[in-house]
This record gives structure tokens, C-alpha cells and sequence, in this order.
């Protein structure tokens, strides 16, 4: 079988997270890496034996590369999926897929003038307690979502933002808990909740960060066309790290909720996943004594897994499925482009004192 030629945008700490899956599918061998300094590529090539390019074109023409993942910071990932795009790869950005609605339709329409794929790093979707709630709502288990809650209480210190010299500026990051940690979960919100957005009302603070521009903490409520509500709470301001939690409360009654975080946050390169992933909290009807059971087994495969690397590469690998049987991966970038748009709304929201509406 024939295996998929890809390389990695970026040389930070979370390329290397996707380096170490990448070379545990079958689909796809590793062959190149890029960076803008050549010392940096080359030391991370040479780990996995792989070419080292400063030029993202130069690296897909020469080393014939079909999907590029791109692991750069927020801001730079239009640029380097535009780049990619017009050398003829495929592309996997790591999330956000932007830090603004103007590049995500860029990067989304160019995919489609190229004929290729665009995905988005949201690889909690593939853990098996945020797959059972989709499952449970696609099976009618709770009715219509009709109330969801995202929680986050992470905490990053100083020494986490001083260790890039794009961490915590609007200019470098784009902002900061709600573009870089929330997120997974705001996908997650999003992708069990179904309807449109109707409008958002938001706020952010920075309560304990002075070192930093952007926001440790946001709240926000959101309304559904279809009449659902949700609320928001997501911060880098609780010591050490507590827990990230989404909760989908169904029509019927019926409740869902995944605990997808928990104890510490995930550092890249500092630090390891310390908590299972969980379902937290399950009352669909006939099902509340499954509970237990689904929390050991999902105990057991989190201590038999590097769960950092294993869900990333669950996603890296029904990306490439995803071209090979030329079928729409799980996690799209228009999929992508909902959770810039809700981020964006919040931050709007809170500088303009309103409800945003959509579109924005």
C-alpha cells in the first residue's frame, strides 16, 4: 500500500507531539520538516530522519509531500495552508485553524481552488467519553441539546509564557486562553450542540498574568437559533490546574458530560496528560449504571496509551483515511472556522458591551 508523504510546518513543542504519531501510522511516512531557521529544522529532521527545508514550497516540490501539518504559531497559519495549498499538499493545521475570520476563509477557500483537503487539530473529539456523547445524540438519547456549559480551570504560570517569544501578545498568539487552551472544548460545544449561533455575550479579564497582554480568563453566554442556551467559563488563572468539563443537557431531560481534562494542564514538552479523560456525569434513561464502567475502561486504555501523542494520532490518522478514500475528514476547516467565529464574538463583545450577532 502505497503511504502518504507528509511533512511538518514548525519545529515547536507541540511539532513534536505530532512527529511521534506521525511515525506510528501506516498511511504516511515523514519525510520533511520546515522552519524559518535552518538550525531548527535540521535538529528536529535528524530525529526522525527526515529533510529539513526553510521554504515550505521548495519542500513540497522537492520531497513530492502530499499533507503538511502545520504547528507554527496562530497567526502564521494562513500564510504557511496558503503555501501549501498552491505547492498541492493537503493540509492539517494544529487549532485554531486562525486567529481570524478573514484568514479562515482564506484558508478554507483555497483548499477549494486546490482541490484539497483542510482539517483542524481537535483531537479530543476522538476520545471514546466525547464520542459516546455525540453517539447519544445522534441516537435521540437526549432529545435536542438544549443547554450546554464549557468549564476550564487551567492554570499557566510565568515561566510557560516566557518559554516562546510569541506566547501572550495580541500581535504573536492573537490572544490568549480562548485562542490557545479553550479551544478543544468550544469544538466540542459546538459539535454536540447542532444549531447556528443566534448571538453572543461576552467578557474577558486578565486576573493573575500582569506579564502578559492577553486574556487568563473569559465568560460568555450564547444563544442557538433553535432556542438553546450556553454558558462559558474558561481560565488560565486557577493554580495548579483543576479540571475542563462539557456538559450537554438534552430536551428530554437527559444529561451528558465528559470530563476531558483534569488535575494539572497539558504543557507540551513540560509536562505529561495526568487525569483519564471521563464521562463525568451520564442520566440518560436505562444507561446512569453504565457510568462505572465506562470510566474503568477508559482509566485502563489512558494507562496503556501516552495519551498526549495517541488521540493526535487517532485524528492525523482519519485525516489521511479521510484522503485516501476521498471522503470528508471528522474534523474540517469549515468545522474549524466555528470556533474562530465564537471566539471572536466574545472578544468583540466585551470591547463593544453587546451582544454580538450572527454572522459576524
Amino acid at each position: 500500500m502505497k503511504k502518504l508523504r507528509s511533512a511538518i510546518i514548525g519545529c515547536g513543542k507541540m511539532a513534536q507531539v505530532h512527529a511521534q504519531a506521525l511515525t506510528q501510522i501506516e498511511d504516511t511516512e515523514l519525510v520533511a520538516v520546515q522552519s524559518r531557521s535552518l538550525d531548527k529544522a535540521t535538529a528536529f529532521a535528524a530525529h526522525y530522519g527526515a529533510a529539513a527545508y526553510t521554504d515550505i514550497g521548495e519542500m513540497i516540490r522537492r520531497e513530492q509531500v502530499e499533507v503538511v501539518v502545520i504547528c507554527t504559531p496562530h497567526p502564521a497559519h494562513k500564510d504557511a495552508t496558503l503555501a501549501a495549498f498552491v505547492a498541492g499538499a493537503h493540509v492539517l493545521v494544529e487549532k485554531p485553524l486562525a486567529i481570524s475570520l478573514e484568514d479562515s476563509d482564506a484558508m478554507i477557500a483555497a483548499g477549494e481552488a486546490a482541490g484539497r483537503q483542510l482539517g483542524m487539530i481537535s483531537q479530543r473529539r476522538f476520545i471514546p467519553a466525547a464520542l459516546r456523547i455525540r453517539q447519544a445524540i445522534d441516537a435521540g438519547k437526549l432529545g435536542t441539546p438544549m443547554l450546554g456549559f464549557v468549564v476550564m480551570y487551567g492554570w499557566r504560570d510565568e515561566t510557560y509564557y516566557s518559554s516562546d517569544p510569541w506566547r501572550g501578545s495580541w500581535a504573536a498568539e492573537g490572544g490568549g486562553v480562548l485562542v490557545n487552551q479553550a479551544p478543544h472544548q468550544l469544538d466540542l460545544l459546538q459539535w454536540y450542540m447542532g444549531s447556528e449561533v443566534e448571538d453572543v455575550y461576552g467578557a474577558w479579564s486578565n486576573i493573575n498574568h500582569p506579564y502578559i497582554e492577553v486574556e487568563d480568563t473569559a465568560v460568555a453566554v450564547v444563544r442557538f437559533k433553535n432556542g438553546a442556551l450556553a454558558n462559558i467559563m474558561v481560565s488560565n488563572a486557577q493554580k495548579p490546574g483543576i479540571y475542563s468539563k462539557v456538559h450537554i443537557h438534552g430536551s428530554n431531560g437527559a444529561t451528558a458530560g465528559v470530563q476531558t481534562d483534569g488535575g494539572a494542564m497539558f504543557l507540551p514538552g513540560r509536562s505529561a496528560v495526568l487525569e483519564p479523560p471521563i464521562n463525568d456525569l451520564w442520566t440518560v434513561p436505562g444507561e446512569e449504571g453504565l457510568l462505572a464502567q465506562w470510566q474503568q475502561e477508559d482509566t485502563a486504555l489512558f494507562n496503556s496509551i501516552n495519551a498526549a501523542e495517541y488521540f493526535i494520532r487517532l485524528q492525523q490518522q482519519d485525516f489521511f483515511r479521510a484522503i485516501i478514500d476521498q471522503r470528508t475528514p471528522l474534523v474540517t476547516g469549515l468545522e474549524g472556522r466555528k470556533t474562530v467565529e465564537l471566539f471572536n464574538a466574545i472578544y468583540r463583545s466585551s470591547q463593544e458591551r453587546r451582544a454580538i450577532r450572527w454572522p459576524l
